[in-house]
Order: C-alpha cells, then sequence, then structure tokens
C-alpha cells in the first residue's frame, strides 16, 4: 500500500498544491602606535582576502551563483553563520535553549476556535498515555521521527518524502523553537508526508478482538475513519517546486490582490485551475466546463504542471486568480493545500462535498465561510449555487468576505506558529517515558538546513527565518468541547448542508415544469 501511494505521487504533483550575508565584524586589534603604516596596510589587505573566500566559498558550497546570504544578524537576532557550518559541518552551540528576561511577556489573545480541535486529535490517548512502543508503530509509514531535547532540534530519516515536503516541515519546526526558546518541551514523534492518513480507526476500535491503542502519527489531514494527528503542512514555509510563496508573504498579495476588482465587478462565474489527473472527482469536475451544449456557470482549467515549470509559473500566480466571484475548491488524492487559496480571495468559495480536513477547516460553517457543492452532481449544484449568488448578491459577497476574513485574521503566521506549540505541547503531556537522542539521529539547525540550499529553497527559507523570539507568550489554548457542544456543531453543519440542498431541489424542480 505505501509502495503504491509513493508511485502515485512520484508521478504527479499531488493534491496538495533575499537577505544578504553580512560578515561578523570581530572586535577589532588595537595597534600600537609604533607599527608602521606599511604593517598595517598589510593586516588590512590580508583580512579583506581572508573575508572575500569565506564569503565565495559560501556561495560556491550553497550550489548557488546568487550573493551570499544573511550571515550574522545583531545581538538580538538569531545568527546564521554559513562561513563557520561550511567549513565544521556542525552546528552551532548557540542554538538558543531558554528565552531571555525582555521575550515572552503575557498572552495578548485568545486562540482561534479551531484549536480545540487539538484535544479531540489527543483524546486517543488521554486515558492511557503515550508509550515508546506506540509511538514505535507508527514508524511503518512514518518519512522521519523528530526528537526534541533540551530545545534541540533531531532528527531520524526513515524513507524518502515528495518534493521538499519533509525539508519545510522540518524548518517550521526549527523555526517555531527560535519563536519560543526553552517552551517547547522534550518529545519524540513520528511524521508521515505523505497525502493520505492511514492509522484506520478501524483497526483500533474497542469492539474488535484484541484491539490496542492507536499508534500517534502526525501528518496533514485526517477524515472520521482515521485518527492521524493533523499538523500544518509544508507550504505555510513555501513550495518551491510549484513557485507557491511562503504563506506569510502570500497572504499580503492576496489581500492586495482581492483589491484590483471589487467582488461586484467580477466575473459572474465559477472559477477553478489545477491538476485534473489526481483524481475521479476532478475529472468529473472539468465536464462542467461550458461547451457549445451547456454552460453550467463554471470555468474550470486543466493545469499542467511540466509545461508550466518551463514558462516559468506565468499560469499560476495565486494573487492574480481572484477575478471571478465565485471559486471552486475540490480535493485531489485527498485534501489540498489550495483550500486557503482559494478561501483568501474574498469570492464565494464552492467546497465540493470534502472528505478530509486539515487542522484549520474544521471550524468553516457552510453558508457562512462557503456554499456547499454536492460531489455526485457537481455541474447541477454549481449551476444553482452561482444562480443563486447573483440573484442574492449582498449575500453571496458576505459569505465570500467572511471567509477571506477568517484567513487573514484567524490564520496568519502567529496562528499558525500558535497551534504548532499547542499541539506539541499537549501532546508531549502524553509521553510516557523520557525522550531520547536515537544513535542514528542528526542534529537540526539552521545552518544545517539553510547552508546546503540554493536557489528558491534556500530564498523560502531566508524569507521565512525567525530572527528573534516572540514579544509575548502563544495565545491561550481554549477548552476541550463538551459532548453537547460537539454534536451541536455536527448538527448546524448537517442543517446548513440540507438548507441548502433544499433550495437547489426547488430551483431544479422549476426550471424543469
Amino acid at each position: 500500500m505505501r509502495e503504491n501511494r509513493e508511485q502515485q505521487a512520484y508521478s504527479q504533483y499531488g493534491s496538495g498544491i533575499y537577505n544578504h550575508f553580512k560578515e561578523t565584524i570581530r572586535p577589532y586589534i588595537k595597534l600600537p602606535a609604533r607599527l608602521s603604516i606599511f604593517v598595517f596596510l598589510i593586516f588590512l589587505l590580508v583580512c579583506s582576502f581572508v573575508s572575500t573566500r569565506l564569503l565565495d566559498s559560501t556561495a560556491i558550497l550553497s550550489g548557488s551563483a546568487q550573493k551570499p546570504f544573511l550571515a550574522t544578524e545583531t545581538s538580538a537576532h538569531v545568527p546564521l553563520d554559513c562561513a563557520a557550518f561550511n567549513l565544521t559541518r556542525k552546528c552551532p552551540a548557540y542554538f538558543p535553549t531558554s528565552i531571555s528576561e525582555n521575550h515572552g511577556g503575557p498572552s495578548v489573545s485568545a486562540c482561534p476556535e479551531y484549536f480545540r480541535w487539538i484535544h479531540e486529535d489527543l483524546r486517543p490517548w488521554a486515558g492511557t498515555g503515550i508509550t515508546r512502543e506506540m509511538v514505535e508503530r507508527a514508524k511503518t509509514t512514518a518519512n522521519f521521527r523528530l526528537v526534541i531535547v533540551n530545545g534541540k532540534v533531531y532528527l531520524e530519516k526513515y524513507r524518502r518524502a515528495f518534493q521538499t515536503r519533509d525539508v519545510f516541515t522540518l524548518w517550521g519546526i526549527l523555526q517555531l523553537l527560535q519563536r519560543y526558546p526553552g517552551k517547547v518541551p522534550d518529545l519524540e514523534l513520528m511524521l508521515d508526508c505523505f497525502d493520505w492518513p492511514v492509522v484506520k480507526l478501524s483497526e483500533y476500535s474497542g469492539e474488535r478482538p484484541n484491539s490496542t491503542t492507536p499508534p500517534p502519527l502526525f501528518g496533514y489531514c485526517g477524515d472520521d475513519d482515521t485518527l492521524d494527528i493533523v499538523f500544518p503542512d509544508w507550504s505555510f514555509w513555501g513550495w518551491p517546486e510549484t513557485h507557491i510563496k511562503p504563506w506569510e508573504n502570500l497572504l499580503n498579495d492576496l489581500k492586495e490582490g482581492n483589491k484590483k476588482t471589487r467582488w461586484i465587478d467580477r466575473e459572474p462565474y465559477a472559477y477553478w485551475k489545477g491538476n485534473p489527473k489526481v483524481s475521479q472527482t476532478r475529472q468529473e469536475l472539468m465536464k462542467c466546463n461550458v461547451s457549445e451544449q451547456q454552460d453550467w456557470n463554471a470555468r474550470v482549467y486543466a493545469l499542467d504542471w511540466d509545461r508550466e515549470s518551463k514558462q516559468g509559473y506565468k499560469q499560476s500566480n495565486l494573487a492574480s486568480q481572484c477575478n471571478h466571484r465565485y471559486k471552486i475548491y475540490i480535493e485531489g488524492y485527498t485534501w489540498s493545500v489550495s483550500e486557503k487559496y482559494i478561501l483568501a480571495c474574498d469570492s464565494v468559495t464552492l467546497i465540493v462535498k470534502p472528505h478530509y480536513y486539515d487542522f484549520f477547516t474544521r471550524s468553516l460553517r457552510p453558508i457562512d465561510h462557503y456554499w456547499p457543492i454536492k460531489d455526485n452532481e457537481k455541474c447541477r449544484s454549481i449551476k444553482f449555487a452561482v444562480e443563486w449568488g447573483n440573484t442574492h448578491k449582498q449575500k453571496a459577497q458576505a459569505i465570500g468576505k467572511a471567509a477571506s476574513e477568517f484567513i487573514q485574521e484567524e490564520l496568519k503566521m502567529d496562528y499558525v506558529y500558535d497551534y504548532m506549540f499547542h499541539l506539541l505541547n499537549e501532546y508531549a503531556k502524553l509521553l510516557t517515558f523520557k525522550p531520547i537522542i536515537p544513535p542514528k539521529a542528526k542534529e537540526l539547525c539552521l545552518e544545517y538546513m539553510a547552508c546546503r540550499m540554493g536557489g528558491l529553497k534556500k530564498e523560502f527559507m531566508m524569507e521565512t527565518m525567525v530572527k528573534s523570539p516572540a514579544e509575548t507568550n502563544p495565545c491561550t489554548l481554549p477548552p476541550p468541547y463538551d459532548p453537547q457542544s460537539l454534536h451541536a456543531i455536527f448538527r448546524r453543519r448537517e442543517i446548513s448542508i440540507k438548507q441548502v440542498e433544499s433550495w437547489e431541489k426547488q430551483y431544479w424542480d422549476d426550471h424543469n415544469n
């Protein structure tokens, strides 16, 4: 099964979707008054030569002909010394493992509602705790084991991940420790970098004979039939293979892109562009495109990533794709990282009935944040949604705006880091064993990851590097849902979807008559 997953992923791009070096200026040596000017000049020439060689070696070893990147910030910032790392190949001793007195003040905000799902994702181990044996069982499909001991990060890698998913996930975790030094507890975890959640609920049900406690496996998405622990995906720190920028800057680009065309002036159709080859449901969506025989109010386009890469990614700029009143989100192999980009567009997001969720989407509400689309009757459902929105323009515009505000305000990078922080902290509380550094593990640090990179990968790392600890503590984690509140959420979602289906049925009944 695992081999089939890997073959599929490597055959497609999957579903998902400059700072310059400053040399450290050492304290100068005060020359004796008797030293001749000639010797002084020789000294300066030697220093200049050594400095130039170090800078050149950094650029060469990184595999990039670009100007060298950031070498050292001021004392208030995290240094990144590639010249020293390239000579020693060892992580520097400076890595911050405790927070200074000037940082880490009281939290200024409560976490968004979706943080409450952290408790639900960890609920399978709430009564038993997490033993080392449970963690070891998660190794079956994991790409790597991550260990944090005394504020330092160690990696034991098991299998290759698709593209740089593992690299940018690990980079994000390093930035979390830079942001909150000394506050992330010791832990060990396994993470699967593929799309599919794999810890089947049915295999660990109490009704099954000889059932055991499930292995705690972190991944990027989940569904109602699995128990994988959902973690923010790699694309928040950039997706270089598709030229998709890191989330913080892209979010600003999307915000500016929304201002270019008012909702009322946008094309009154539903828009989608992506790779239809990754799933049957996306191939079915292509049939909803306008033709001489039928107009389903949809404008859908197949994106060939191979051709796009050769043409410089001119047709995949996400900030320039907010020109329609409606945008379609549809899953690929599983969930798709494109969902957050689509929701941020001010357009009404038409979500084809999803099977999977990521860490924040469980708090999205139908009719409030998006419009639900039937999976088995996509074309008819999309046509009605667009007709309804064009007839109820104010209500439709409000739905699109609510989704954008949710993404802009509740999914900003501050909250992504805080979600990671609280998830790892709550997970660590459940460990019944003392985390240890595996014999084959490598220590991870900024230099180990960034200094060896070149091109867009390095650019994205420099762009997302946390250069100093946060001024405040993470947001305050809300309490778990009680059973009644959780039931009310599911019930409200069900009622809203049935309401839309009722309107849609009435529309087609009237249309056919």
